[in-house]
This record gives structure tokens, C-alpha cells and sequence, in this order.
């Protein structure tokens, strides 16, 4: 059985958990069967190991805030021919403790035991705490 490997993604242009899920109920950022998807040009070489059981994690403004369990990897090929990557997840967005990263052009391989936990169920729906009070307490180890 193959490792579990992991994804970090930006979302770039989303401001929060909320506006990424928005963002996936659109019809273009959707598979025919209804799964939210994100298309990028390189295909991840360690494609087994992502799907099983692997999620994407998204960093929104700097932060990383939470995933998605990758279902699939899809072929796409774009108005101009190119054969591109369609990660498709799960619609559930999972909320992870929020962690500071920097930014970065693609998307990187993750690790499990470097990825941030899972929020308990109960913290799901929280309010967010505002976005520079998030990296601060992150800073200093409290979130």
C-alpha cells in the first residue's frame, strides 16, 4: 500500500474559508459530476500516494487554514491543447489550525506528520478570528 502524501495550494484572490467554498460551487470550478476542482499545469508525479487519503491544504492570505481530501486526479486539456491536471476533492472543507506559511508560485508536497490538525468537530463552524490576529497567536504558538 502506498505513503500518504499531502498538498499545499494558495487560494489565490480568496479572503476566506467561506469565499473558497463559494468559489467551488461554481459551475467553472466544478467537474462534470459536481466536485470541486482545481486545474493546474503540472501533473504531481506522486499521484498514488496523494490519493489515498491525501488532501489539498489551502493557504488563504498567508494562511493555512484548511484542506480537502483529494478523490481524484483528472485529465484536462485546455483551449490551447495543453494537457493539464484537475485535483478534484471533496466538497468538505475541513478547518486545520491555522498555520502561517509564506508564499509560493505551484503548489508543494506535505508530509503528514508536518501538516497542522484538524480543528475538532465542534470548532468547524467558529467565527474566524481576523486575519493578522490568527498570524500573531500562530506566532507565538497558541493556535
Amino acid at each position: 500500500m502506498p505513503h500518504t502524501i499531502n498538498l499545499v495550494k494558495l487560494s489565490v484572490g480568496t479572503k476566506s474559508v467561506e469565499g473558497l467554498t463559494e468559489w467551488q460551487a461554481s459551475p467553472m470550478a466544478q467537474t462534470p459530476d459536481g466536485f470541486p476542482r482545481h486545474i493546474t499545469r503540472m501533473w504531481p508525479k506522486r499521484e498514488a500516494e496523494l490519493t489515498n487519503g491525501g488532501s489539498i491544504y489551502w493557504i488563504i492570505k498567508g494562511t493555512l487554514l484548511c484542506r480537502q481530501t483529494v478523490l481524484r486526479l483528472d485529465e484536462v486539456i485546455g483551449p490551447d491543447g495543453i494537457r493539464r491536471c484537475a485535483i478534484v476533492s471533496d466538497p468538505k472543507l475541513i478547518r486545520v489550525a491555522a498555520t502561517p506559511r509564506r508564499a509560493f508560485q505551484g503548489w508543494r508536497y506535505l508530509e503528514p506528520a508536518a501538516a497542522p490538525p484538524d480543528l475538532g468537530e465542534t470548532r468547524q463552524h467558529e467565527e474566524i478570528l481576523p486575519h493578522a490576529l490568527q498570524i500573531a497567536l500562530a506566532d507565538i504558538g497558541i493556535l
